[in-house]
């Protein structure tokens, strides 16, 4: 049991290190609610 703990613990630190090296800017936020979200849609015409 303890080995696949470890081997998660690896795999996330892997994996966060590739993304950092690839993107540089990582926005773990989620969904944004924001200014910055898009508009919704228009209505539909009738």
């Amino acid at each position: 049991m303890w080995k696949i703990l470890v081997a998660f613990a690896v795999f996330a630190a892997v994996a966060i290190w590739v993304l950092s090296k690839a993107g540089g800017s990582i926005d773990m936020g989620g969904e944004k609610h924001g200014i910055e979200a898009h508009p919704p849609a228009s209505a539909a015409s009738s």
